[in-house]
Protein backbone atom coordinates (compact mmCIF):
# COMPACT_ATOMS: atom_id res chain seq x y z
CA UNK A 1 0.00 0.00 0.00
CA UNK A 2 1.35 3.42 -1.03
CA UNK A 3 -0.23 6.80 -1.87
CA UNK A 4 -1.98 6.79 -5.25
CA UNK A 5 0.60 9.10 -6.87
CA UNK A 6 3.65 7.24 -5.52
CA UNK A 7 4.39 4.11 -7.53
CA UNK A 8 6.40 1.61 -5.48
CA UNK A 9 6.67 -1.79 -7.15
CA UNK A 10 7.49 -3.87 -4.06
CA UNK A 11 6.45 -2.04 -0.89
CA UNK A 12 6.13 -5.35 0.95
CA UNK A 13 9.76 -6.26 0.29
CA UNK A 14 13.30 -5.25 1.18
CA UNK A 15 16.10 -4.66 -1.33
CA UNK A 16 19.04 -6.85 -0.39
CA UNK A 17 21.83 -8.11 -2.63
CA UNK A 18 20.16 -6.77 -5.77
CA UNK A 19 16.87 -8.59 -5.14
CA UNK A 20 13.50 -7.72 -3.65
CA UNK A 21 12.98 -10.09 -0.75
CA UNK A 22 10.24 -10.47 1.85
CA UNK A 23 11.20 -9.60 5.44
CA UNK A 24 11.87 -12.78 7.35
CA UNK A 25 9.37 -11.82 10.07
CA UNK A 26 6.67 -10.78 7.62
CA UNK A 27 6.13 -7.58 9.63
CA UNK A 28 5.06 -4.30 8.06
CA UNK A 29 5.49 -0.61 8.89
CA UNK A 30 2.42 1.65 8.77
CA UNK A 31 2.95 5.23 7.64
CA UNK A 32 0.48 7.83 8.91
CA UNK A 33 -0.39 11.06 7.11
CA UNK A 34 -0.14 13.83 9.75
CA UNK A 35 -2.79 15.97 8.06
CA UNK A 36 -5.47 13.26 7.93
CA UNK A 37 -4.22 10.95 10.72
CA UNK A 38 -4.84 8.06 8.33
CA UNK A 39 -2.52 5.25 7.23
CA UNK A 40 -1.27 6.10 3.73
CA UNK A 41 1.37 3.43 3.22
CA UNK A 42 2.52 0.05 4.44
CA UNK A 43 6.04 -1.17 3.75
CA UNK A 44 8.21 -4.08 4.78
CA UNK A 45 9.75 -4.03 8.24
CA UNK A 46 13.31 -5.34 8.46
CA UNK A 47 14.16 -7.39 11.53
CA UNK A 48 17.51 -8.40 12.94
CA UNK A 49 17.97 -11.29 10.50
CA UNK A 50 17.24 -8.98 7.57
CA UNK A 51 19.80 -6.50 8.85
CA UNK A 52 22.40 -9.26 8.97
CA UNK A 53 21.53 -10.27 5.41
CA UNK A 54 21.85 -6.69 4.15
CA UNK A 55 25.23 -6.22 5.83
CA UNK A 56 26.44 -9.55 4.42
CA UNK A 57 25.35 -8.51 0.92
CA UNK A 58 27.10 -5.15 1.23
CA UNK A 59 30.19 -6.83 2.66
CA UNK A 60 30.35 -9.30 -0.22
CA UNK A 61 29.85 -6.51 -2.74
CA UNK A 62 32.64 -4.49 -1.21
CA UNK A 63 35.12 -7.30 -0.66
CA UNK A 64 34.57 -9.14 -3.94
CA UNK A 65 32.27 -7.10 -6.18
CA UNK A 66 33.18 -4.73 -9.01
CA UNK A 67 32.07 -1.38 -7.55
CA UNK A 68 35.10 -0.52 -5.35
CA UNK A 69 37.40 -1.67 -8.16
CA UNK A 70 35.98 0.64 -10.80
CA UNK A 71 37.84 3.87 -11.46
CA UNK A 72 36.28 7.01 -9.95
CA UNK A 73 35.42 8.11 -13.48
CA UNK A 74 33.55 4.85 -14.14
CA UNK A 75 31.65 5.20 -10.88
CA UNK A 76 30.80 8.79 -11.84
CA UNK A 77 29.31 7.66 -15.15
CA UNK A 78 27.07 5.13 -13.42
CA UNK A 79 25.95 7.66 -10.83
CA UNK A 80 25.02 10.10 -13.58
CA UNK A 81 22.77 7.32 -14.92
CA UNK A 82 21.28 7.02 -11.45
CA UNK A 83 20.47 10.75 -11.44
CA UNK A 84 18.86 10.34 -14.86
CA UNK A 85 16.67 7.58 -13.41
CA UNK A 86 15.66 9.71 -10.42
CA UNK A 87 14.76 12.88 -12.31
CA UNK A 88 11.48 11.57 -13.79
CA UNK A 89 10.42 10.50 -10.31
CA UNK A 90 10.63 13.95 -8.73
CA UNK A 91 6.80 14.26 -8.65
CA UNK A 92 6.62 10.97 -6.73
CA UNK A 93 9.33 12.08 -4.32
CA UNK A 94 7.42 15.32 -3.73
CA UNK A 95 4.11 13.52 -3.21
CA UNK A 96 5.70 11.03 -0.82
CA UNK A 97 7.10 13.85 1.33
CA UNK A 98 3.72 15.57 1.56
CA UNK A 99 1.88 12.34 2.33
CA UNK A 100 4.29 11.14 4.98
CA UNK A 101 5.17 14.27 7.01
CA UNK A 102 2.81 16.94 5.74
CA UNK A 103 5.43 18.91 3.83
CA UNK A 104 3.86 21.70 1.80
CA UNK A 105 3.05 20.58 -1.74
CA UNK A 106 3.89 24.08 -2.99
CA UNK A 107 7.50 23.59 -1.87
CA UNK A 108 7.86 19.86 -2.44
CA UNK A 109 8.39 19.89 -6.21
CA UNK A 110 11.14 22.53 -6.39
CA UNK A 111 12.83 21.15 -3.27
CA UNK A 112 13.10 17.63 -4.64
CA UNK A 113 14.01 18.75 -8.14
CA UNK A 114 16.87 20.74 -6.64
CA UNK A 115 17.86 17.78 -4.49
CA UNK A 116 18.12 15.47 -7.49
CA UNK A 117 20.01 18.04 -9.56
CA UNK A 118 22.52 18.53 -6.75
CA UNK A 119 23.50 14.86 -6.91
CA UNK A 120 25.32 15.54 -10.18
CA UNK A 121 27.76 17.73 -8.29
CA UNK A 122 28.57 14.87 -5.91
CA UNK A 123 28.99 12.43 -8.80
CA UNK A 124 31.38 14.86 -10.51
CA UNK A 125 33.86 14.28 -7.66
CA UNK A 126 34.82 11.25 -9.70
CA UNK A 127 36.76 13.62 -11.94
CA UNK A 128 37.76 16.51 -9.70
CA UNK A 129 38.68 14.94 -6.36
CA UNK A 130 42.37 14.24 -5.64
CA UNK A 131 42.12 10.44 -5.48
CA UNK A 132 45.89 10.11 -5.75
CA UNK A 133 48.80 12.52 -5.41
CA UNK A 134 52.55 12.17 -5.45
CA UNK A 135 55.16 14.20 -3.65
CA UNK A 136 58.90 13.88 -3.09
CA UNK A 137 59.99 12.30 0.17
CA UNK A 138 62.95 12.83 2.49
CA UNK A 139 63.68 9.18 3.36
CA UNK A 140 62.31 7.70 0.12
CA UNK A 141 62.19 8.80 -3.49
CA UNK A 142 58.42 8.99 -3.89
CA UNK A 143 55.49 9.37 -1.53
CA UNK A 144 52.18 8.41 -3.09
CA UNK A 145 49.03 9.28 -1.15
CA UNK A 146 45.87 7.49 -2.24
CA UNK A 147 42.28 7.78 -1.05
CA UNK A 148 40.44 4.48 -0.90
CA UNK A 149 36.81 3.69 0.04
CA UNK A 150 36.17 3.22 3.74
CA UNK A 151 34.09 0.07 3.14
CA UNK A 152 30.53 -0.92 4.07
CA UNK A 153 28.48 2.14 5.04
CA UNK A 154 25.29 2.18 7.10
CA UNK A 155 23.33 5.31 6.13
CA UNK A 156 20.60 6.36 8.58
CA UNK A 157 18.39 9.26 7.48
CA UNK A 158 15.76 11.21 9.48
CA UNK A 159 12.12 11.81 8.66
CA UNK A 160 12.18 15.57 8.01
CA UNK A 161 14.28 15.59 4.81
CA UNK A 162 14.29 11.91 3.89
CA UNK A 163 15.22 12.08 0.22
CA UNK A 164 17.92 14.73 0.11
CA UNK A 165 19.66 13.51 3.24
CA UNK A 166 19.65 9.84 2.26
CA UNK A 167 20.58 10.53 -1.36
CA UNK A 168 23.50 12.75 -0.36
CA UNK A 169 24.85 10.09 1.99
CA UNK A 170 24.42 7.43 -0.69
CA UNK A 171 26.11 9.40 -3.48
CA UNK A 172 29.13 10.40 -1.39
CA UNK A 173 29.56 6.79 -0.30
CA UNK A 174 29.14 5.40 -3.81
CA UNK A 175 31.46 7.83 -5.58
CA UNK A 176 34.11 6.89 -3.01
CA UNK A 177 33.64 3.21 -3.91
CA UNK A 178 31.76 2.13 -0.77
CA UNK A 179 28.73 -0.14 -0.59
CA UNK A 180 25.69 1.00 1.35
CA UNK A 181 22.91 -0.23 3.61
CA UNK A 182 20.14 2.40 3.61
CA UNK A 183 18.10 2.57 6.84
CA UNK A 184 15.38 5.22 6.39
CA UNK A 185 13.16 6.45 9.20
CA UNK A 186 10.05 4.27 9.67
CA UNK A 187 7.97 7.45 9.29
CA UNK A 188 9.37 8.18 5.81
CA UNK A 189 10.48 5.02 3.96
CA UNK A 190 9.05 5.77 0.51
CA UNK A 191 11.88 7.94 -0.81
CA UNK A 192 14.43 5.23 -0.09
CA UNK A 193 12.28 2.75 -2.05
CA UNK A 194 12.40 5.09 -5.03
CA UNK A 195 16.18 5.35 -4.71
CA UNK A 196 16.52 1.55 -4.52
CA UNK A 197 14.30 1.10 -7.57
CA UNK A 198 16.40 3.59 -9.51
CA UNK A 199 19.57 1.75 -8.47
CA UNK A 200 18.07 -1.49 -9.72
CA UNK A 201 16.95 0.14 -12.99
CA UNK A 202 20.46 1.35 -13.88
CA UNK A 203 22.09 -1.95 -12.99
CA UNK A 204 24.06 -1.12 -9.87
CA UNK A 205 26.05 -4.24 -8.91
CA UNK A 206 24.19 -6.53 -6.48
CA UNK A 207 24.77 -5.60 -2.86
CA UNK A 208 26.10 -2.13 -3.67
CA UNK A 209 22.82 -0.51 -2.57
CA UNK A 210 20.56 -2.19 0.00
CA UNK A 211 17.34 -1.04 1.68
CA UNK A 212 16.11 -2.06 5.15
CA UNK A 213 13.38 0.14 6.71
CA UNK A 214 12.97 -0.63 10.40
CA UNK A 215 12.21 0.60 13.88
CA UNK A 216 14.82 1.56 16.45
CA UNK A 217 15.32 -1.97 17.83
CA UNK A 218 16.42 -3.47 14.51
CA UNK A 219 18.41 -0.33 13.70
CA UNK A 220 20.31 -0.81 16.94
CA UNK A 221 21.12 -4.37 15.89
CA UNK A 222 22.38 -3.02 12.57
CA UNK A 223 24.80 -0.49 14.06
CA UNK A 224 26.26 -3.17 16.36
CA UNK A 225 27.39 -5.25 13.39
CA UNK A 226 31.15 -5.86 13.34
CA UNK A 227 31.04 -6.24 9.54
CA UNK A 228 30.35 -2.56 8.86
CA UNK A 229 33.05 0.08 8.45
CA UNK A 230 31.19 3.38 8.68
CA UNK A 231 27.97 4.84 10.07
CA UNK A 232 26.57 8.09 8.76
CA UNK A 233 23.67 9.38 10.85
CA UNK A 234 21.46 12.45 10.75
CA UNK A 235 19.06 12.89 13.64
CA UNK A 236 18.83 13.87 17.28
CA UNK A 237 21.86 14.47 19.47
CA UNK A 238 20.58 11.86 21.96
CA UNK A 239 20.47 9.16 19.29
CA UNK A 240 23.79 10.37 17.94
CA UNK A 241 25.47 9.95 21.31
CA UNK A 242 24.23 6.37 21.54
CA UNK A 243 25.39 5.52 18.03
CA UNK A 244 28.75 7.17 18.74
CA UNK A 245 29.24 4.97 21.79
CA UNK A 246 28.56 1.86 19.71
CA UNK A 247 30.77 3.02 16.85
CA UNK A 248 33.58 3.85 19.25
CA UNK A 249 33.38 0.42 20.83
CA UNK A 250 33.83 -1.25 17.44
CA UNK A 251 36.21 1.43 16.09
CA UNK A 252 33.76 2.08 13.25
CA UNK A 253 34.12 5.39 11.42
CA UNK A 254 31.18 7.73 11.87
CA UNK A 255 29.75 11.04 10.68
CA UNK A 256 27.02 12.75 12.67
CA UNK A 257 24.79 15.67 11.73
CA UNK A 258 22.72 16.23 14.85
CA UNK A 259 20.51 18.77 16.56
CA UNK A 260 20.67 22.52 16.76
CA UNK A 261 19.48 25.55 18.70
CA UNK A 262 20.73 28.10 16.26
CA UNK A 263 20.92 31.79 17.09
CA UNK A 264 20.10 34.80 14.97
CA UNK A 265 21.94 37.92 16.19
CA UNK A 266 20.09 41.09 15.20
CA UNK A 267 22.32 44.17 15.02
CA UNK A 268 21.14 47.73 15.54
CA UNK A 269 21.47 48.60 11.85
CA UNK A 270 18.92 46.03 10.69
CA UNK A 271 15.28 47.18 10.21
CA UNK A 272 12.82 45.71 12.70
CA UNK A 273 10.08 44.98 10.16
CA UNK A 274 12.51 43.20 7.88
CA UNK A 275 13.88 41.12 10.74
CA UNK A 276 10.37 40.24 11.85
CA UNK A 277 9.40 39.12 8.35
CA UNK A 278 12.42 36.86 8.07
CA UNK A 279 12.17 35.36 11.55
CA UNK A 280 8.38 34.97 11.60
CA UNK A 281 8.30 33.21 8.26
CA UNK A 282 11.45 31.15 8.71
CA UNK A 283 10.18 29.40 11.86
CA UNK A 284 7.30 27.96 9.85
CA UNK A 285 9.54 26.32 7.21
CA UNK A 286 8.81 22.58 7.35
CA UNK A 287 6.73 23.41 10.45
CA UNK A 288 9.95 24.32 12.24
CA UNK A 289 11.25 20.78 11.88
CA UNK A 290 14.68 21.74 10.57
CA UNK A 291 17.90 20.97 12.42
CA UNK A 292 19.39 24.28 11.23
CA UNK A 293 16.34 26.32 12.25
CA UNK A 294 16.93 29.80 13.68
CA UNK A 295 15.03 29.12 16.89
CA UNK A 296 16.76 31.71 19.13
CA UNK A 297 16.65 35.39 18.13
CA UNK A 298 18.98 37.64 20.12
CA UNK A 299 18.15 41.33 19.94
CA UNK A 300 19.37 44.50 21.72
CA UNK A 301 17.24 45.05 24.82
CA UNK A 302 16.10 48.47 23.62
CA UNK A 303 14.60 46.93 20.45
CA UNK A 304 13.20 43.77 22.06
CA UNK A 305 9.57 44.81 22.59
CA UNK A 306 9.26 46.37 19.15
CA UNK A 307 10.62 43.23 17.49
CA UNK A 308 8.36 40.98 19.58
CA UNK A 309 5.30 42.92 18.47
CA UNK A 310 6.40 42.84 14.82
CA UNK A 311 7.11 39.08 14.83
CA UNK A 312 3.75 38.42 16.48
CA UNK A 313 2.07 40.35 13.69
CA UNK A 314 3.79 38.20 11.08
CA UNK A 315 2.93 34.96 12.87
CA UNK A 316 -0.73 35.91 13.22
CA UNK A 317 -0.89 36.32 9.45
CA UNK A 318 0.50 32.87 8.66
CA UNK A 319 -1.98 30.73 6.75
CA UNK A 320 -2.37 27.37 8.54
CA UNK A 321 -3.98 24.66 6.45
CA UNK A 322 -3.81 21.39 4.60
CA UNK A 323 -0.36 20.83 3.07
CA UNK A 324 -1.80 20.26 -0.40
CA UNK A 325 -3.50 23.68 -0.48
CA UNK A 326 -1.43 26.16 -2.46
CA UNK A 327 -2.11 29.02 -0.01
CA UNK A 328 -0.97 27.10 3.06
CA UNK A 329 2.15 28.47 4.75
CA UNK A 330 2.16 26.18 7.78
CA UNK A 331 1.10 22.54 7.64
CA UNK A 332 1.05 19.90 10.37
CA UNK A 333 4.02 18.61 12.30
CA UNK A 334 5.10 15.15 11.27
CA UNK A 335 3.50 12.92 13.89
CA UNK A 336 1.42 12.83 17.06
CA UNK A 337 4.40 12.32 19.36
CA UNK A 338 6.10 15.34 17.80
CA UNK A 339 3.03 17.48 18.45
CA UNK A 340 2.95 16.32 22.06
CA UNK A 341 6.66 17.09 22.41
CA UNK A 342 6.16 20.64 21.12
CA UNK A 343 3.21 21.19 23.44
CA UNK A 344 5.30 20.04 26.40
CA UNK A 345 7.93 22.66 25.56
CA UNK A 346 5.27 25.36 25.25
CA UNK A 347 4.11 24.43 28.76
CA UNK A 348 7.71 24.59 29.98
CA UNK A 349 8.07 28.03 28.41
CA UNK A 350 5.03 29.32 30.27
CA UNK A 351 6.34 27.89 33.52
CA UNK A 352 9.76 29.48 33.00
CA UNK A 353 8.34 32.98 33.17
CA UNK A 354 8.88 33.82 29.51
CA UNK A 355 6.16 35.89 27.82
CA UNK A 356 3.96 33.89 25.46
CA UNK A 357 3.29 36.62 22.90
CA UNK A 358 1.34 34.63 20.35
CA UNK A 359 0.46 31.05 19.42
CA UNK A 360 0.88 28.06 21.67
CA UNK A 361 -2.41 26.41 20.73
CA UNK A 362 -3.77 23.99 18.19
CA UNK A 363 -5.55 26.07 15.52
CA UNK A 364 -9.30 26.04 16.12
CA UNK A 365 -10.21 25.68 12.44
CA UNK A 366 -8.21 22.45 11.96
CA UNK A 367 -10.24 19.67 13.57
CA UNK A 368 -8.01 16.88 12.29
CA UNK A 369 -4.25 16.52 11.97
CA UNK A 370 -1.21 17.34 14.08
CA UNK A 371 -1.27 21.15 13.90
CA UNK A 372 0.17 23.81 16.20
CA UNK A 373 0.16 27.58 15.81
CA UNK A 374 3.42 29.44 15.18
CA UNK A 375 4.53 30.43 18.65
CA UNK A 376 6.63 33.30 19.99
CA UNK A 377 8.10 33.53 23.48
CA UNK A 378 9.68 36.87 24.43
CA UNK A 379 11.94 37.90 27.31
CA UNK A 380 13.34 34.40 27.30
CA UNK A 381 16.12 33.50 29.70
CA UNK A 382 18.88 31.84 27.65
CA UNK A 383 19.38 29.33 30.47
CA UNK A 384 15.78 28.15 30.30
CA UNK A 385 14.68 24.82 28.84
CA UNK A 386 13.06 26.35 25.78
CA UNK A 387 16.24 28.26 24.95
CA UNK A 388 18.64 25.38 25.53
CA UNK A 389 16.83 22.33 24.15
CA UNK A 390 15.84 21.60 20.56
CA UNK A 391 12.05 21.83 20.22
CA UNK A 392 11.84 20.93 16.52
CA UNK A 393 8.66 22.84 15.89
CA UNK A 394 7.43 26.35 15.00
CA UNK A 395 8.48 27.91 18.32
CA UNK A 396 10.76 30.97 18.40
CA UNK A 397 12.54 32.31 21.49
CA UNK A 398 13.30 36.05 21.58
CA UNK A 399 16.20 36.84 23.94
CA UNK A 400 17.25 40.38 24.95
CA UNK A 401 20.96 41.28 25.03
CA UNK A 402 22.77 44.21 26.60
CA UNK A 403 25.02 44.82 23.59
CA UNK A 404 26.79 43.03 20.75
CA UNK A 405 29.33 41.38 23.06
CA UNK A 406 26.50 40.06 25.19
CA UNK A 407 24.69 38.78 22.08
CA UNK A 408 27.74 36.78 21.02
CA UNK A 409 28.07 35.38 24.54
CA UNK A 410 24.43 34.31 24.55
CA UNK A 411 24.74 32.71 21.11
CA UNK A 412 27.71 30.67 22.30
CA UNK A 413 26.10 29.59 25.57
CA UNK A 414 24.54 26.49 24.08
CA UNK A 415 25.41 22.81 23.86
CA UNK A 416 24.70 23.06 20.14
CA UNK A 417 26.57 24.70 17.29
CA UNK A 418 25.01 23.83 13.94
CA UNK A 419 23.83 27.03 12.29
CA UNK A 420 23.41 30.73 12.93
CA UNK A 421 22.84 34.10 11.37
CA UNK A 422 23.81 37.74 11.74
CA UNK A 423 21.15 40.25 10.73
CA UNK A 424 23.01 43.30 9.44
CA UNK A 425 23.44 45.28 6.23
CA UNK A 426 27.20 45.30 6.82
CA UNK A 427 28.73 42.15 5.27
CA UNK A 428 32.06 42.75 7.01
CA UNK A 429 30.34 42.97 10.38
CA UNK A 430 28.47 39.75 9.59
CA UNK A 431 31.77 38.04 8.82
CA UNK A 432 33.52 39.37 11.91
CA UNK A 433 30.72 38.26 14.24
CA UNK A 434 30.44 34.90 12.46
CA UNK A 435 34.09 34.19 13.22
CA UNK A 436 33.35 34.54 16.93
CA UNK A 437 30.27 32.31 17.03
CA UNK A 438 30.97 28.64 17.73
CA UNK A 439 28.83 27.08 15.05
CA UNK A 440 29.33 25.19 11.80
CA UNK A 441 27.50 27.58 9.44
CA UNK A 442 26.65 31.27 9.73
CA UNK A 443 24.57 33.10 7.14
CA UNK A 444 23.87 36.79 6.72
CA UNK A 445 20.25 37.86 7.22
CA UNK A 446 18.47 34.55 7.52
CA UNK A 447 18.64 30.77 7.51
CA UNK A 448 20.89 30.56 4.48
CA UNK A 449 21.65 27.21 2.89
CA UNK A 450 24.30 26.43 0.28
CA UNK A 451 24.38 22.83 -0.93
CA UNK A 452 27.80 23.18 -2.57
CA UNK A 453 29.39 24.04 0.79
CA UNK A 454 30.28 21.82 3.75
CA UNK A 455 27.57 21.50 6.41
CA UNK A 456 27.91 20.22 9.95
CA UNK A 457 28.17 21.25 13.54
CA UNK A 458 30.33 22.09 16.51
CA UNK A 459 29.80 20.64 19.99
CA UNK A 460 26.67 18.46 20.36
CA UNK A 461 25.60 19.25 16.81
CA UNK A 462 27.78 16.58 15.29
CA UNK A 463 31.10 15.31 14.01
CA UNK A 464 32.35 15.65 10.44
CA UNK A 465 30.91 17.47 7.46
CA UNK A 466 28.44 16.70 4.70
CA UNK A 467 28.17 18.66 1.47
CA UNK A 468 30.78 20.32 -0.68
CA UNK A 469 34.01 18.61 -1.61
CA UNK A 470 34.64 18.17 2.11
CA UNK A 471 31.72 15.76 2.25
CA UNK A 472 33.77 12.97 0.70
CA UNK A 473 36.40 12.85 3.45
CA UNK A 474 34.19 10.76 5.70
CA UNK A 475 33.96 8.03 3.07
CA UNK A 476 37.62 7.53 2.26
CA UNK A 477 40.69 6.22 4.03
CA UNK A 478 44.09 7.76 3.32
CA UNK A 479 46.87 5.33 2.42
CA UNK A 480 50.54 6.27 2.07
CA UNK A 481 52.78 4.23 -0.28
CA UNK A 482 56.53 4.74 -0.09
CA UNK A 483 58.65 3.69 -3.07
CA UNK A 484 62.25 3.99 -4.21
CA UNK A 485 61.24 5.39 -7.58
CA UNK A 486 58.36 7.20 -9.24
CA UNK A 487 55.48 4.83 -10.05
CA UNK A 488 52.44 5.06 -12.32
CA UNK A 489 49.15 5.77 -10.59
Amino acid sequence: MTPANVNIAHPDKLFIGGEWVAPQSGDMIEVVNPASEEVVARVAHAGNADMDAAVAAAREAFDHGPWPRLSPQERMAKLMELVDALEPRVPELAAAWTAQIGGLASAAGPMHAGGVAGLRGIASLGERFAWTEQRPGMAVDTVTVVREPVGVVVAIAPWNGPFAIMANKLFYALIAGCTVVMKPSPETPLEAYIIAEAAEAVGMPPGTVNLVPSDREAADHLIHSTDIDKITFTGSSAAGRHIASVAGGNMVRATFELGGKSAAIIRDDFPIEQAAGILGNTITVMSGQVCAMLSRAIVPKARHDELAEAIAGVMKGVMIGHPEDEDTQLGPVAMKRQLERIESYISAGRESGADLVTGGQRPAHMNKGYYIEPTLFANVDNNSKIAQEEIFGPVLCLIPAEDEEDAIRIANESDYGLNGSVFTNDAQAAYDIARRVRTGVVGQNGMRMEWTAPFGGFKQSGIGREGGDEGIWGYVETKTILTDATVSV
